[in-house]
């Protein structure tokens, strides 16, 4: 298996000034194309620091890709860390690069400083990448086996995000061409339901039968749930494909209607394809999720097919005036109750006049929790042709993080009252 070693240069990221995208960017066509990335690191601007942080990468990975370092200014030093590294005695200038260089100066109506001319120049051991849109070259070194113990190819591009991924065909067209690469395999098993330490035990059994080739990666989120990432490497695609087939086949025996899909997708597009296939419509009445529902459906393209509207009653005498909640039941239980959130999901049903709708109420907090009714508790309710239906459930988090939990779940209890053919 053919591995990488990501590097950022720079101060700026370092410090939190800037977000490294570039590393992510390149991870991901790497994994297309059968690499894998060991790490992602990064480092100063100082030389001495970048020269031992590369000769260690080399030492771990046999490819090494670099961002950052690269331009005009006087506090870039890169090239001049990999000149040292590369053991490269001089810099030539690579006329390639040079013409590009004027030409986008010409374009942008700026004068040729001797600075953009100098990024033309090269270290003499360098293999120059061309750079069509921006003025620095993508440089690639050749690093044989007796030097660190590898064969070794580094890659040297520049920070700019755009420039990156323009130059990254070319950087992969490359490593094909040095490496024999294996085939990597990712399979994503989406789960909503069941908390990640409960999980855990749950499957503790199916993952310690695992084939010994699946890496087995939890993936947890509050809008998404647990996503389990099955993970295969150095094994041909159809055996890999067979292999974690059967593993998913067992895995849908113990976890049932918990598992909401397969690969990217969300709680929510899986609602709208059922409720497309229904040929049916839906809406919502949000007290404590403040319409954060009704954005994650309208979230997805087409959405309009299917989701008609909101009501979001924050306050009493909302839900009473809009949804219909009687005075009766809020003086009685109140908002954060089961007979609120039904009456909440009867009457934007009707008010909107959508097949289904699900409704919410609850405290996420920080404060306005009771003995009774602490703070992370929600009411769901979910009303249908066939009837109405609710759930109470808790969270033990930030407010922002009980909202998402709050809405995420709603949309899940309607996913599988739907699929359980409830209401």
């Amino acid at each position: 298996m053919v591995t990488a070693t990501i590097c950022t240069i720079g101060d700026e990221i370092l410090i939190g000034q800037i977000i490294d995208t570039n590393s992510a960017m390149i991870a991901k066509e790497l994994n297309l194309i059968g690499v894998k990335v060991n790490s992602m690191i990064s480092c100063s601007d100082e030389k001495d620091d970048i020269i031992t942080t590369l000769s260690n990468a080399l030492k771990r990975s046999e490819i090494v890709i670099v961002t950052g370092g690269l331009g005009p200014t006087a506090d870039d030093i890169t090239k001049g860390a990999l000149a040292q590294l590369s053991q490269s005695r001089k810099f030539v200038e690579n006329k390639t690069q040079l013409a590009i260089i004027k030409k986008l100066m010409k374009a942008r109506g700026i004068a040729m400083l001797n600075v953009n001319k100098l990024q033309a120049s090269v270290p003499e051991k360098a293999t120059v990448i061309p750079n069509r849109v921006g003025t620095a070259p993508i440089l690639q070194f050749e690093f044989s086996k007796s030097q660190f113990g590898r064969k070794n190819l580094l890659f040297s591009m520049p920070g700019v995000p755009f420039e990156t991924q323009n130059a990254l065909p070319q950087v992969i067209s490359s490593i094909r061409k040095h490496y024999k690469l294996s085939d990597i395999i990712h399979h994503t098993i989406c789960t909503f339901g069941i908390p990640e330490s409960t999980l855990t035990k749950t499957i503790a059994k199916w993952e310690s039968a695992l084939d010994k080739n699946i890496h087995l990666a939890y993936l947890p989120n509050p809008i998404l749930g647990v996503r389990l990432r099955l993970s295969i490497y150095g094994v041909c695609k159809d055996e890999g494909k067979r292999i974690i087939k059967k593993s998913i086949a067992s895995l849908k025996k113990i976890l049932g209607d918990n598992i909401y899909g397969e690969g990217d997708i969300s709680p929510v597009e899986v609602v709208g394809k059922l409720l497309l296939s229904k040929k049916a419509t839906i809406s919502t009445a949000e007290s404590c999720t403040g319409g954060l529902i009704a954005h994650l459906f309208t979230l997805v393209p087409g959405a309009s097919q299917y989701f008609w509207g909101s009501a979001v009653c924050y306050d009493n005498s909302v839900k009473q005036k809009v949804l219909g909640v009687k005075q009766s039941t809020l003086e009685s239980v109140g908002a954060v109750s089961k007979e609120c959130v039904e009456e909440m999901a009867r009457g934007a049903r009707k008010k909107l006049g959508t097949t289904y709708s699900i409704a919410t109420s609850g405290i996420a907090g920080p404060s306005g929790g009771t003995p009774d009714k602490p703070v992370g508790t929600v009411w769901i309710g979910v009303s249908g042709p066939k009837g109405t239906k609710s759930i109470c459930l808790g969270s033990k988090s930030t407010r922002e993080i009980n909202i998402k939990r709050f809405a995420a779940s709603a949309i899940d209890f309607f996913r599988k009252s739907l699929i359980n053919n409830e209401i």
